[in-house]
């Protein structure tokens, strides 16, 4: 029985829509599990019938976490969607207690360090001077900077290698970790490009988007292929 993955959905303001990046979906089926997309504004129960039906979960990317899941007043965030902070604060919690295998993706690997107690650089070109191109352009599947791989990480033992190299699509990142998390890669101007659970079987997050590149690199997939694995 292939694993049925939870993928949060995204959502377009000016639309009134849901919708979904097909990237994401083909990427969970390219690794054999079954996507479905979660919809907003379940009441809890409702949720948590959603939840028992999945093996796992996907974070997907999109709008800013809001400051104030971190206790911070919006100093420079773009559009932020409170209908999936609370989905995914109830999804988290859920799963967290099933404890279902959770991979997030850009905004969800954030959203994960923000649940945890962590918080976030709320625009890289305010918050920080770097020459690391954390934003590109079409195509997205092309690397853009590299990440070093930190050793004895559960990512250097899944990929066997020192350096990777990565697309990018972010304006925000992590700030400060959260306690309960750990940092498995990290760019060359610091900022911490993926993380793990210190005792969770499999939670993690990547910055980068595998979904996009995981056709033209060995690593994209495994890491999805891992996350899919874990669900079974």
């Amino acid at each position: 029985m292939k694993p049925i993955i939870g993928v949060m959905p995204l959502y377009d303001d000016n639309k009134n829509s849901w919708w979904m990046l097909p990237e994401y979906c083909e990427a969970i089926t390219a690794a054999n599990g079954i996507p479905v997309i979660f919809p907003f504004g379940q009441d809890d129960n409702d949720l948590k019938a959603l939840v028992n039906i999945c093996d796992g979960f996907l974070l997907t990317g999109g709008q800013d976490v809001d400051p104030e899941l971190y206790h911070e007043p919006n100093r420079s965030c773009g559009p932020i969607v409170d209908l999936r902070d609370k989905l995914e604060l109830t999804l988290m919690n859920e799963a967290i207690a099933a404890n279902k295998p959770i991979l997030g993706i850009c905004r969800g690997h954030q959203f994960i360090n923000v649940y945890f107690g962590g918080n976030l650089y709320q625009d890289i070109p305010s918050d920080i001077r770097t020459t690391v191109n954390h934003n590109q352009d079409h195509p997205y599947d092309v690397p853009v900077h590299q990440v070093t791989i930190i050793k004895d990480s559960p990512l250097d033992k899944l990929l066997h290698k020192q350096t990777l190299e990565v697309n990018s699509l972010h304006h925000q990142a992590i700030k400060e970790l959260a306690p309960d998390l750990k940092a498995m890669a990290v760019a060359g101007d610091g900022l911490i490009e993926a993380v793990c659970h210190k005792d969770y079987d499999f939670i993690w997050g990547v910055q980068w988007h595998p979904e996009y590149a995981y056709k033209k690199n060995d690593f994209d997939l495994k890491i999805i292929q891992e996350f899919i694995n874990r669900c079974l």
